[in-house]
């Protein structure tokens, strides 16, 4: 078998073993490739365009209301691949978040910044997540959360076909009247196209939609 033949058939492996891995929501994809995320959950209503300069960096802006403390913030973010470990048929990931801008409610505004890590592991079968955000912005609010998943597929699809994930969500933030929460939810993603619907205990939607381009 020649050099070129080796070639073509690790390429193919990657193709139907790796890019489904690679297809979750995460922060960093491909240089000069675009990301669209809206983001709702029990907490607040966002909405982020960011762009991959390197395999290893992404620059974006954001902008983020949070409905129980009625302000908005607007922000330009920085997300940062710190770590990738590729393994026989899985993969995990170490991610730096960051953003800085403003924050503006009815009555004044505020410096805004948060920060946070976010690492993940997953096979064709199980997906494992968390992630932490330090957020600060003034008067408007302050606050540390944690969140953390545990997916499962009920099915294994090759590439190129909807994949469907069943996970469960669980938050924590010290400073919330309710600080610990579930969230069941249903991710779905084919191609480039990734949708979560799911339903909080306590009551709420989270509803997520990230395109890449």
């Amino acid at each position: 078998m020649g050099v070129y033949n080796l070639r073509m058939r690790f390429l193919l492996f990657c193709a139907i073993f790796l890019l489904p891995l690679t297809a979750h929501a995460r922060p960093v994809s491909w240089p000069g490739g675009w990301m669209v995320m809206l983001m709702n959950d029990t907490a607040s209503n966002g909405a982020q365009i960011n762009y991959t300069l390197t395999p290893k960096y992404a620059l974006g802006i954001q902008h983020e209301y949070f409905r129980e403390e009625k302000f908005n913030m607007d922000a330009a973010t920085l997300d940062i691949l710190l770590k990738r470990w590729n393994n026989t048929g899985s993969q995990a990931n170490l991610y730096f978040k960051s953003g800085a801008g403003i924050a503006y409610g009815s009555d004044d505004t505020d410096p805004a910044a948060f920060a946070g890590l976010e690492i993940d592991w997953e096979d064709r079968r199980f997906f494992t997540l968390y992630e932490n955000r330090f957020f600060y912005a003034g008067d408007q609010d302050k606050f540390i959360k944690h969140k953390a998943r545990l997916g499962v597929a009920p099915y294994e699809g090759d590439y190129g076909d909807l994949h469907t994930w069943i996970m469960l969500q669980a938050d924590y933030d010290a400073g919330a009247d309710d600080t610990f929460s579930l969230t069941p939810l249903v991710r779905l993603f084919k191609g480039t196209t990734l949708i979560e619907a799911g339903y909080n205990l306590d009551g709420g939607v989270l509803f997520n939609l990230t395109k890449q381009f």
